[in-house]
């Protein structure tokens, strides 16, 4: 059994309030709604030259994929036809200029699967994807996530209250992929912290990969110590330490990450509407639609970044090859040209594909794992909180970022 009495409450509040100077280099800062700004240069037209951030009026030194590099000149889309017309066309949308190197020294998420293109990227996503289909979510669910979730919610079931947001579902991605490792409960905050210097989660991850190769067990790390892949000449080999290191780090970086603030828009969507919860609460049939819809109203990435590696006549805009274009996808999900009432969080609409997830052949690999974790967390909560509200004694939960969007604390009381 997992023992979470090891999992330092206060660190997590710590390392995942999207406030605190952690994430602030995403714009964790950025406390206004980007959403109207959005919707007039979307007016104006599809495709703007400009980076995001910068057209939305928010002049802070951020980091973000497709960093600006002052000799490139930047193109930002915000319709949905455009931004999804970026993601399916990777030959001139490229995910990096520079080819993935995995047998060197450099371990970062830009030097990863993420940034691969063309056979790179489809021999590597091939062989981690069977890892991530959606008949395997249930390995997930039943190895690590229902555990995790029910111990969370012991810990605060007997108390009438609870912060939701970063007591319960920050906690959940981190375990769950720390877990999926075999990294004992101690030292998944330490690779959380690490994450920025990532040569430390490496000496952490180091030693089960040299033990998984030796005894396999029903764990993610196993799966790569013995998977077999097939280079350009035909030649098939297993991953070395370095190429596991690297989609280690990824999955941290990207699955630790989204899911805990995707998960806590979610639920703060669903106490400001309380008569949308008690639906939920009677028909958990409807809990698809209020993930999916979370999904689409606000993602918690709203943008990812290509590099044009020709030409193109872009929705009227000359986009010359050696430039940066950046998908709002945040925008492209509220366009009135594809959804009605693209602002309301409304889970009767008609259920259609967003870009939550991306697009083209990035499209998340770990979306199902993600929305595993958000269905089991949420029904579990719904299971065991009676009459879950939003403490009317607190500060109510708001949305705030940039490029990483979420909900400030989410206090609530139950019966």
């Amino acid at each position: 059994m997992t023992d979470l009495s090891a999992l330092d409450r206060d660190r997590v509040r710590e390392l995942f309030d999207l406030r605190n100077s952690f994430v602030s280099f995403v714009g964790g800062s950025f406390e206004d709604d980007p959403y109207p700004a959005w919707h007039a240069l979307r007016e104006q037209a599809p495709v703007h030259e400009g980076i995001v951030h910068e057209l939305t009026g928010c002049q802070d030194e951020l980091f973000f994929h497709g960093l600006p590099n002052p000799d490139r000149p930047h193109f930002s889309a915000f319709s949905f036809e455009a931004c999804d017309a970026a993601y399916r066309n990777d030959t001139v949308f490229s995910s990096s200029f520079d080819p993935v190197d995995l047998s060197g020294e450099r371990y970062d998420l830009l030097n990863s699967m993420l940034s691969m293109n063309g056979q790179q990227h489809r021999r590597y996503r091939a062989l981690v994807q069977p890892s991530f289909v959606p008949a395997k979510a249930q390995w997930w669910i039943r190895n690590w996530i229902e555990q995790t979730v029910g111990l969370l919610i012991d810990s605060f079931a007997d108390d009438g209250r609870a912060e939701l947001n970063v007591d319960f579902c920050a906690a959940i991605p981190v375990l769950t992929i720390t877990g999926s490792f075999g990294v004992p409960v101690e030292q998944a905050l330490d690779i959380r912290e690490a994450l920025q210097t990532p040569n430390k989660v490496i000496e952490i991850i180091a030693p089960i990969v040299n033990d998984r190769r030796e005894t396999p067990r029903d764990d993610l790390i196993s799966v790569l110590a013995h998977a077999e892949m097939t280079d350009e000449d035909g030649v098939t080999h297993t991953l070395t330490d370095p190429e596991i290191y690297s989609f280690a780090l990824l999955l941290l970086g990207a699955g630790s990450g989204t899911t805990w603030k995707q998960m806590g828009i979610t639920l703060a969507a669903l106490l400001q509407q309380p008569e949308v919860l008690r639906a939920v609460t009677e028909d958990r049939s409807l809990l698809r639609a209020a993930i999916e819809e979370s999904l689409r109203w606000m993602p918690t990435d709203p943008m990812f970044s290509r590099f044009v590696t020709q030409d193109i006549d872009f929705y009227g805009v000359q986009v010359p090859a050696g430039a940066v274009m950046h998908i709002c996808l945040g925008a492209g999900n509220r366009d009135p040209e594809r959804w009605e009432r693209p602002d309301e969080y409304d889970i009767n609409r008609p259920m259609k594909p967003s870009l939550a997830f991306g697009g083209g052949a990035h499209i998340c690999l770990g979306m199902h794992v993600a929305r595993a974790e958000m269905t089991v967390g949420i029904n579990a909560l719904l299971d065991r909180l009676p009459n879950l509200r939003v403490d009317p004694d607190a500060e109510p939960p708001r949305f705030i970022g940039m490029y990483e969007r979420g909900a400030t604390a989410i206090p609530v009381l139950f019966d």
